[in-house]
């Protein structure tokens, strides 16, 4: 456990410190993966999931685990410990720039290991629909700042995410607010190519857009934007993300993860789709070019 306190354990999300902690303490016992999962009562898959940190195991999972590899007192307090953090991570973006050039490539990676995506966006264009030129915009707008040098890097990081959307094996769904598509981080021109993007992108068999018009009735106000990763496997594979103006928070707790779901559910009663969110986009651009003039 001393390195999980020291110099090991800093850049290392809870979730990673416990998948190694518990692999290590399976070593030790020099137990099988196949012979853990067996004693615990688990897939060896799952074992495997979780030794690589891409599941997080419940709490009774981890008391158990603890058991069968005869851990002392203090490393299962330890244990149980560092599994209630993991359910509910920090990340704060200053923090994680210190340590890379961007986040786009992580974000990529979580985006991969998901069947389905679901973002709900009430300040801006999410940014697997962004065009090339306002994602541009929106890192410029960063705090703490890109560098000019770098931003050439994020934007086409950026821009390599997008290629899941035409995966006809994944789903991806989007709630958008008007104000978040009326937000203009440059020239009405750029703004005009940008809802014109989201029109195209929403033609796509699996990509679902909503659009949610300022003036519908609010059934429900989350505070922030958030987005939902779901696997088809385990409950164990789901989170959440959400975004604050100063971190991301990375959300695994069920009971958590299920308000999510709730909101997500409300919103989209809220939202319009298909021909008449294409109907909106073009009337809102209609809007752009007059105010433009």
């Amino acid at each position: 456990m001393e390195d999980l306190a020291g110099e090991g354990g800093r850049g290392r999300t809870k979730r990673q410190r416990l998948a190694g902690e518990l692999r290590r303490l399976r070593d030790l016992a020099g137990i099988s993966g196949r012979d853990l999962a067996h004693r615990i009562g688990i897939s060896q898959s799952k074992v495997s999931r979780i030794e690589s940190g891409s599941v997080v195991p419940s709490l009774p999972e981890v008391t158990a685990w603890g058991e069968a590899v005869e851990a002392p007192t203090p490393t299962r307090e330890f244990l149980a410990d560092l599994t209630q953090a993991a359910f509910t991570e920090m990340h704060t973006w200053r923090e994680a720039l210190q340590r890379q050039t961007h986040l786009q490539d992580e974000i990529r990676e979580q985006e991969d290991q998901a069947h389905v995506v679901r973002v709900y966006q009430p300040t801006i264009v999410p940014g697997l629909l962004q065009t090339a030129e306002y994602a541009r915009r929106v890192f410029s707008l960063f705090d703490p700042p890109y560098s000019e040098g770098d931003l050439p890097m994020v934007v086409a990081a950026r821009l390599q995410r997008q290629l899941a959307l035409y995966d006809e094996s994944r789903t991806f769904e989007f709630l958008i607010t008007e104000a978040a598509l009326r937000l203009r981080p440059g020239t009405p021109r750029l703004l005009l190519a940008q809802l014109d993007r989201v029109a195209s992108l929403s033609t796509l068999e699996n990509v679902r857009i909503g659009l949610i018009p300022q003036d519908g009735e609010a059934l429900v106000c989350p505070s922030n934007g958030f987005t939902l990763y779901e696997s088809d496997g385990s409950a164990g594979d789901s989170f959440v993300e959400v975004e604050v103006t100063h971190m991301r928070l990375t959300v695994r707790d069920a009971d958590d993860i299920a308000t999510y779901h709730r909101q997500w559910s409300v919103l989209a009663a809220m939202a319009i789709y298909d021909d008449a969110a294409r109907q909106f986009l073009a009337k809102l651009s209609a809007d752009i070019r007059d105010m433009a003039r």
